[in-house]
């Protein structure tokens, strides 16, 4: 089978039985195709990169690929997950599209965060799906202001707030009253978590706009800042939080009659005629 894919890297939690058939009946698929099947996970090397699992996984995968401008296709075994599109039914077919040449691409934005400490430290993190400060005291609210393009917006009393991707808007964001975002759009949502008041309301962004957030002094709280779940640190008042839109992509690749609103209606049961009641 000629194939502008020939090297493939196949990632997944070889410990969960839901993962471990697939990338068995994949690998020999792709073996007998005449694909070299590459045994460690380095993405550089590889030409397609097939994520087997969950939006976890499809995190983890799209960390490894962001550098490389490697496409990135999701096997989905997971639950709610939007990252990964392709069933197990579908996954032997879908490959043989893909390698074929058969197949969409999309370029998913990134964001970077900067979190700049007052004596001068700063640590950095990339994010597919969002970068959340939150309250790190039960029963604490923690103030904080933000500010957009260098002009202030709010100042807010809360548990935190997400700032996501199109992409992280189905996932924490969307948990939290925010908007979904069509893939295709370079925009940002920010999202308050549990505002102490509702006059605090989500907003959509551009993405080239550059956020900053602050913490106020508060006594007996404190926050923390995570990037797609994992801990960057504490924010303390003095630090400044900054995040802006990475110059990094993650190219999703998708088999032919991918359907971004298909995808909603399956996952968020949308398209049901409500007037329709089974019989007893």
């Amino acid at each position: 089978m000629g194939s502008e894919f020939k090297k493939v890297l196949i990632l997944g939690r070889r410990t969960d039985s839901r993962v471990t058939e697939p990338m068995a009946t994949l690998v020999e698929h792709l073996t007998k195709a005449g694909i070299d099947v590459l045994q460690d996970e380095n993405a550089a090397a590889a030409d397609l990169v097939i994520a087997i699992g969950g939006d976890g996984t499809m995190l983890y995968a799209g960390s490894k690929v962001r550098d490389h401008n490697v496409p990135l296709l999701g096997i989905n075994r997971g639950r709610l997950g939007f990252l990964a599109d392709v069933t197990p039914d579908e996954m032997l077919s879908s490959v043989d599209h893909i390698l074929a040449g058969d197949y969409l691409i999309e370029a998913r934005l990134l964001l970077n965060a900067e979190l700049q400490r007052s004596d001068g430290e700063s640590v950095h993190g990339v994010a597919f799906n969002d970068v959340v400060l939150q309250r790190t005291h039960a029963g604490r609210m923690v103030d904080f202001q933000t500010s957009v393009a260098g002009q202030f917006v709010n100042t807010h009393s809360g548990d935190g707030l997400i700032v996501a991707t199109p992409t992280g808007s189905t996932a924490y964001a969307l948990s939290c009253g925010g908007p979904i975002v069509e893939p295709q759009l370079d925009a940002l949502v920010v999202v308050t978590l549990c505002p102490h008041t509702l006059k605090d309301r989500p907003i959509v962004i551009a993405a080239n706009q550059q956020i900053e957030i602050r913490l106020l002094e508060r006594e007996d709280t404190g926050a923390g800042v995570a990037v797609d779940g994992h801990a960057m640190g504490p924010l303390e008042p003095g630090d400044t939080l900054t995040i802006t839109a990475a110059e990094q992509r993650v190219r999703l690749i998708h088999p032919p009659g991918y359907d971004f609103y298909g995808i909603l209606r399956s996952k968020l049961l949308w398209g049901r005629d409500s007037r329709t009641r089974s019989s007893n």
